[in-house]
């Protein structure tokens, strides 16, 4: 049989010193909201004017506020003279698989894992932030985020809809069937079978 093959879903993201963070968050937690399977009770956060799904789990959002919050400094600190800098967050959804039987090695010394992860969807948010000059570079700007979060936030909606052939079936009792990562900076690295992100 041959192996699925895995997403990647690249989203674009300009945005101001002022919204930068929430409009990120806005991004996450949509992505969250459509690939986080656990019950739970939908919440929500408004930013530019829009109202987007929160998942409301303590773990997950702690994560995302960590992650935000690395990335805000990192932009704040690489700016150019020119008012903008880039930076890239990666999120990555696993499965996990029983491990397939290779040998003693493991059992003999007591470290085997009948269990591995592989990841079945990766999406990365490029994010541009634009340090408007003068006030009327800051009202053409905040004029555009609106609107693009919103395309952007549709965007996530309409992918999830139509890509789901490639998600794996639910094989655990566990509370999140399938772990997940937020990586500032991930750096892909192909070799024909998987992408690995490094922070």
């Amino acid at each position: 049989m041959e192996p699925r093959k895995r997403p990647e879903y690249v989203l674009e993201v300009l945005a101001d010193p002022t919204c930068v963070k929430d409009i990120v968050r806005g991004i996450l937690h949509t992505i969250f909201f459509h690939r986080y399977f656990p019950s739970m009770r939908p919440s929500s956060l408004e930013v530019l004017d829009l109202t987007l799904p929160v998942v409301a789990d303590p773990e997950l959002e702690t994560l995302i506020e960590t992650r935000v919050g690395q990335l805000v400094r990192q932009l704040s600190s690489t700016s150019s003279p020119s008012g903008g800098s880039r930076g890239e967050l990666g999120v990555r959804f696993f499965e996990k698989r029983r491990r397939k039987a290779g040998g003693l090695g493991g059992w003999l010394t007591g470290t085997a894992r009948n269990e591995e992860e592989i990841c079945w969807e990766v999406w990365k948010l490029k994010i541009t932030l634009t340090t408007p000059r003068t006030e009327s570079e800051r009202m053409t700007l905040l004029r555009a985020e609106a609107p693009a979060l919103q395309r952007t936030a549709m965007s996530i909606v309409k992918i999830v809809n139509r890509d789901k052939d490639h998600i794996p079936p639910i094989t655990t009792s566990e509370a999140n069937p399938f772990p997940y990562e937020i990586l500032l900076n991930p750096r892909a690295e192909y070799d024909g079978k998987t992408i690995g992100f490094y922070a």
